[in-house]
């Protein structure tokens, strides 16, 4: 029998919840490396404490709003703007096959923080989903997240751009 060891991961699993909004606080912090937020302006980018794959980062929006339909116009091309750097980022960096781009708007739909928006970028490789997760729900991420935060950083001027 093989033992995958992820100690890292007991911080989700049983760990407690951080009071208020991880978006409103990666917008306002003074340490942006310690909390793997890669901008703050225009748009908050910052990687995924529980990433999917290696990369995965998410994008939202200064203003702490739940509902996409009160997104003022402005604001929401500026976000779009955001993404499409930050999936060009995420590309440049990681050569991945594809990725997925979304948000999940509601519990229901599988938000995990449902009071303010936020889009996904998962980076995805042909042949990335195997027996681990599918068997044993366990997902294998390759990397650490201070790699993959230094990787990042490396193209995250591009994120900043008007």
């Amino acid at each position: 029998m093989f033992h995958l060891w992820a100690p890292w991961r007991m911080a989700y699993v049983g760990g407690t919840k951080t009071p208020g909004c991880i978006f409103c606080a990666a917008r306002d912090t003074t340490d942006p490396r310690a909390q793997h937020v890669l901008a703050q302006a225009p748009a908050v980018v910052m990687l995924n404490r529980f990433p999917y794959t290696s990369g995965h980062i998410m994008v939202a929006p200064r203003a702490h709003l739940a509902d996409l339909t009160t997104l003022p116009a402005a604001e929401f091309d500026t976000l779009m703007r955001s993404l499409q750097r930050a999936v060009a980022v995420v590309r440049d960096t990681f050569q991945p096959d594809g990725m997925n781009v979304g948000m999940n708007l509601g519990v229901a739909a599988g938000a995990g923080v449902v009071d303010h928006l936020h889009w996904h970028i998962v980076p995805r490789w042909v042949g990335d989903t195997n027996f681990m997760p599918m068997l044993a729900d366990v997902r294998v991420v390759p990397e650490h997240l201070d790699r993959t935060f230094e990787r990042l950083a490396a193209l995250a001027g591009h994120l900043t751009a008007a």
